[in-house]
């Protein structure tokens, strides 16, 4: 018998299988109303899970309005929300997934202009164009994103607190709605990463100096979403790997932050990079085929935390070698599959282990098989 590849191996992760080691990322579409889900993000999430991966995120969702990038963030600081959710988790489950969720906050970037508005900070511009209105952020400390952006509130203590229990509650809410996975977003120059860069962080208390200092926020808060989701369910942490070339959070920083998270007992780490506004010579080059993966790699050999590899994975060969290698646990992809949602079906055809054609939705690979037979296509 032909040994399966490992992309079509199933994982077991606490007491959830995962069908396959395909992941779908977590993308913002910054098209919610209000923080609620709309007929783009069913058709969106709908779409993906129809693709073949064994686990789908739903994109980062906004743990308190101030918490929001843009004023099209999808959002779960409000027991509305939950509905919305349950009914995205229950369309992946339809086709034979698992559902996964990232909790975020936005940190000095949010108030924000969509991408495709200009990415910029809210202006008055914005209020006559789309009625759409900045709001106060706030971060870690007072230092904004880049030049000609707001200076956020530094958080007090006892802001954190209330901040602490708003996190709580979103991942009580996102158990309700029936999500098998759930992530912290530590990620992407956003909150939790403000507070882990000494580029961002020039804290003088307990949330600051020190790394030691710089992780408690974000440790924390992992705990609290180990402590409230179930012992039989996994929780992922996607971090920044780097800042940057030789500036700000390192390798080493990473290493030993993705330690901690496995001794609160986080499963997984989600390893992306950058976020930070940097000096030229300092910005990662992000168009190198899987530039992130020797991240994921030193974290999974030198904490022992089993990783996810994200970042330009496009080819079946090199996403499967990556696994072989140890070098990740997870292969994720994000942008490859809004270009092609069938990835992982077509791969697996591709690695000659769905010859029944199951990877796809029983409604197509019925046909396409006959199709494939008659037309060699």
């Amino acid at each position: 018998m032909t040994e399966l590849p490992l992309l079509f191996t199933p994982l077991q992760l606490r007491d959830l299988e995962l069908k396959n080691r395909i992941m779908v990322s977590p993308m913002a579409t910054y098209s919610a109303q209000e923080g609620r889900a709309t007929d783009w993000h069913t058709a969106h999430i709908g779409k993906l899970a129809a693709g073949g991966a064994g686990l789908v995120f739903v994109e980062q969702s906004s743990v308190n309005t101030q918490g929001r990038i843009t004023h099209g963030c999808l959002g779960i600081w409000d027991d509305a929300h939950i509905a919305d959710h349950a009914a995205l988790a229950a369309l992946i489950h339809s086709f034979n997934a698992k559902a996964a969720i990232q909790i975020a906050h936005g940190g000095r970037k949010g108030s924000s202009q969509r991408p495709w508005e200009g990415g910029n900070p809210l202006s008055e511009s914005d209020i006559k164009a789309r009625g759409e209105g900045p709001w106060q952020i706030a971060a870690s400390s007072g230092i904004p994103f880049d030049d000609g952006w707001p200076a956020p509130q530094m958080l007090t203590s006892e802001q954190i607190d209330a901040l602490v229990d708003d996190y709580r509650q979103a991942f009580r809410r996102a158990r309700a709605a029936g999500y098998d996975v759930i992530e912290l977003h530590c990620a992407h120059g956003y909150l939790m990463h403000s507070f882990l860069s000494p580029l961002a962080n020039n804290r003088n208390d307990e949330y600051g100096g020190s790394r030691e200092n710089r992780m408690r926020l974000p440790l924390r808060i992992a705990a609290i979403m180990r402590e409230e989701w179930p012992s039989h369910l996994p929780a992922f942490v996607r971090i920044s790997s780097v800042d940057g070339i030789d500036i700000g959070w390192s390798i080493e920083d990473s290493i030993a932050f993705a330690a901690e998270l496995k001794a609160i007992g986080i499963d997984m780490v989600d390893c992306s990079s950058g976020g930070m506004k940097l000096p030229r010579g300092n910005s990662l080059v992000s168009r190198t085929p899987g530039f992130q993966v020797p991240f994921a790699e030193r974290i999974q050999k030198e904490a022992g935390m089993p990783t996810v590899a994200v970042g330009l994975i496009r080819e079946p060969d090199y996403a499967e070698a990556i696994l072989r290698d140890g070098k990740a646990t997870l292969i994720a992809l994000g942008r490859e599959l809004l270009w092609n949602p069938n990835w992982p079906a077509q791969t697996a055809l591709a690695l000659g282990c769905d010859p029944e054609w199951t990877s796809w939705p029983e409604q197509y690979g019925w046909w396409l098989k006959r199709r494939v037979a008659q037309q060699g296509r």
